[in-house]
Parts: C-alpha cells; sequence; structure tokens
C-alpha cells in the first residue's frame, strides 16, 4: 500500500499529460512571423525553403515569433529569419 501511495502523484502527472494533448485545440494555425530589415512577414502555413524564407544559424538570434514584436517560437534556438522572396510574393 505504501508503494502505491508514493507512485500517485507519477501517475495524476502522467494523466494530467495525456488529458492535455487529448483535450487540447486541432487544426488551429499558430501564427509565424519573422523579422526583414524591420519589417514583420507573415509566413504562417508557409513552408520555408529557397524561395520563400530559411531560418539560419546565427548567434543570440530567434527566427519566428507568434506575433509582430511577440514572444520567439523556439528560444532555445539561435537562428535568425532570412527572407528569400516571400515579401515579394505577398
Amino acid at each position: 500500500m505504501n508503494k502505491l501511495m508514493k507512485s500517485l502523484p507519477a501517475l495524476a502527472l502522467v494523466l494530467a499529460a495525456t488529458f492535455a494533448f487529448a483535450f487540447s485545440p486541432k487544426g488551429e494555425s499558430l501564427s509565424q512571423f519573422g523579422e526583414d530589415s524591420g519589417q514583420w512577414i507573415d509566413v504562417t502555413g508557409v513552408t520555408p525553403g529557397p524561395s520563400t524564407y530559411t531560418c539560419d544559424a546565427a548567434v543570440d538570434a530567434h527566427c519566428l515569433y507568434d506575433a509582430p514584436n511577440g514572444n520567439p517560437l523556439s528560444p532555445e534556438e539561435d537562428k535568425m529569419f532570412v527572407n528569400r522572396g516571400i515579401a515579394d510574393r505577398k
């Protein structure tokens, strides 16, 4: 019985994580913006590539944000946004 009581917090954590993923909204696209020379470019739903944009390695830089002047989507990655023609097409 004592072992069961000790494992209850871990079980609760696993169940909470399972429910969080199971009941999170599906199909909502996360907004993505890149900053190029002071201009914010909406790249939501755009596939990175040689004719759109890339996220290249850089020190103390962020590639994509959740909004103009917003929060970095991957703050742990040191990458910068490189416009490769997407702004010309919008």
